[in-house]
């Protein structure tokens, strides 16, 4: 499988990465973008089957890229990856089609209980 890890944080998406692998989630292609609009042109020209998203990027939020790929008609399954996690912030990801929201600081156990239905 193709994931897409889009974060403004190289560290962060190398940590999202590492944290994939202690998952158990090996073997993946990880293509990684560093803003919303990065995200976006790689979804259209790598075609992943999972992306991992920051919800505070430049450019575009990541809330805004799930909505944006949702009004294309890309169904990809999508979720956050994010410091600051509130009852809104759930609510307005699940309502805009988001499959998860793990909040950091997290754990290889978060990454497993959000991801075993897409990624096993």
């Amino acid at each position: 499988m193709k994931l897409l890890i889009a974060d403004d944080s190289k560290a962060m998406r190398l940590v999202i990465g590492h944290m994939l692998r202690q998952a158990g989630y090996r073997g993946h292609e990880i293509v990684e973008a560093a803003d919303g609009d990065e995200a976006i042109a790689a979804v259209n020209r790598e075609s992943p089957d999972l992306i991992i998203s920051d919800w505070n990027m430049p450019g575009k939020t990541g809330i805004e890229v799930l909505q944006h790929l949702r009004q294309e008609g890309v169904r990809t399954t999508f979720g956050f990856v994010t410091t600051e996690v509130s009852q809104e912030m759930r609510a307005l990801a699940e309502a805009s089609g988001a499959a998860f929201l793990i909040g950091k600081p997290f754990t290889p156990e978060d990454f497993q209980r959000a991801l075993d239905d897409y990624l096993n």
